[in-house]
């Protein structure tokens, strides 16, 4: 079969590639987008009913497109699906469905890139990878689970609480995930615990009644010396030390740890819950018994399920292969940078592996912007 030549191709078909679609197509530069499903923001449909974005509708559209007026402040999982679906209609953008890419490499022709899926090669002269920050579950095995006699699931299994009802149920992290899914079983009548191995850092979604994340973006135009200041000094304010809670005190306030890929916890209910003492939390798992968990401190709890919200990876080290994952990658496979000077690297791009507290999709556009506008300036091609 003969490989298919384009110009730009751009892998993945949700926010991040679409919003890279959107930018290109702005300046008047074609692209062809592989997904490796059949619908555009595949992941988005897949996630738990209850999920809404964080971030507040004005801020967290893809580019050239607002959110319709209709929409609530923080847009729900399904109203976001209908408005991805709604970009690739106005803005023109036909995926290539069913194209899971299998490898990307340096092309046997010079300035070119070859991309593999399951059933095509193609070439390409610049490749965009959006396959996203959130892409491969992180399923660790705990100890002694096999010996479990009641379920786990990974967050990607739970869609609601309904299940639950009734029964004790153990949330293996508190990411974003955790504390939500956790929230979602306590109003599901299920009796959550979480367990956390480390302190958290916990951001409320609304201070003082308004949303926070406006604030986090005209805090992230100052130094950081400052805006970590300011992020310390809101956190003690509205949220305080949590130590008698079991969740620690983190040395660093959240834009601190975020510039160091560590995320924390936007909170939209959960830890009033726990204050409130009706969701509880637990230290580090130690042990996994046939109807129970023993846990760091030596306490032991009865568990009907076990839901591991233990977060992805994204899986780019397979997609690149060793030589050039270490060319590219951080230590937590993460891209180091939208883009590389070195020119065995030249044509390559990467968007949407970054989280920044001023929220996901509004950096998107932001870098994708910086995409459309380096390609643009260095390469000749347009079309």
């Amino acid at each position: 079969m003969q490989p298919h030549s384009v110009t730009t191709l751009i892998i993945g078909a949700g926010p991040a590639g679409l919003a890279m679609a959107g930018q290109l197509a702005h300046l008047g530069i074609s692209s062809t987008v592989l997904e490796a499903s059949d619908y555009v923001g595949f992941s988005w449909r897949n996630h738990y009913d209850r999920l809404h974005l964080h971030t507040v509708k004005e801020h967290s559209s893809l580019p050239y497109l607002p959110y319709p007026a209709s929409y609530p402040t923080y847009v729900s999982r399904l109203q976001l699906v209908e408005y991805l679906e709604q970009y690739t209609e106005q803005t023109g953008i036909k995926p290539l469905f069913n194209q899971k890419v299998t490898a990307i490499r340096t092309g046997q022709t010079a300035g070119r890139w070859e991309v593999q899926t399951e059933t095509d090669l193609f070439l390409a002269d610049r490749v965009i990878v959006a396959t996203g920050y959130n892409r491969v579950p992180n399923v660790p095995e705990l100890p002694g689970q096999s010996a479990f006699r009641g379920i786990i699931w990974h967050s990607r299994e739970y869609r609601n609480g309904a299940p639950f009802r009734d029964e004790d149920v153990l949330v293996v992290g508190m990411g974003n995930t955790g504390a939500e899914l956790a929230l979602d079983l306590l109003e599901h009548g299920a009796r959550p615990v979480i367990s956390v191995r480390r302190p958290i850092n916990i951001v409320r979604r609304d201070v003082f009644g308004r949303p926070a994340q406006p604030t986090a973006i005209f805090l992230s135009r100052f130094p950081h010396w400052f805006y970590d200041l300011m992020t310390g000094l809101s956190q003690r304010l509205t949220v305080g030390d949590l130590t008698a809670y079991g969740l620690g005190k983190p040395d660093h306030p959240a834009s601190y740890d975020t510039r160091r890929g560590k995320i924390p916890v936007i909170d939209i209910g959960t830890l009033d819950q726990i204050k409130a003492g009706a969701i509880a939390v637990a230290p580090a798992i130690q042990q996994v018994n046939p109807k129970t968990v023993t846990f760091a401190d030596g306490s032991e709890r009865p568990f009907d399920a076990i839901i591991l919200a233990t977060g992805y990876r994204p899986g780019l080290l397979p997609l690149l292969g060793d030589t050039l994952a270490g060319q590219t990658l951080n230590e937590r496979g993460y891209p180091r940078q939208l883009w590389f000077d070195d020119p065995g690297l030249r044509g390559l791009y990467f968007l949407g592996f970054t989280t920044p507290l001023t929220g996901v999709i509004y950096n998107l556009t932001i870098d994708s912007e910086k995409i459309a506008k380096h390609v643009s300036q260095n390469n000749s091609v347009t079309a």
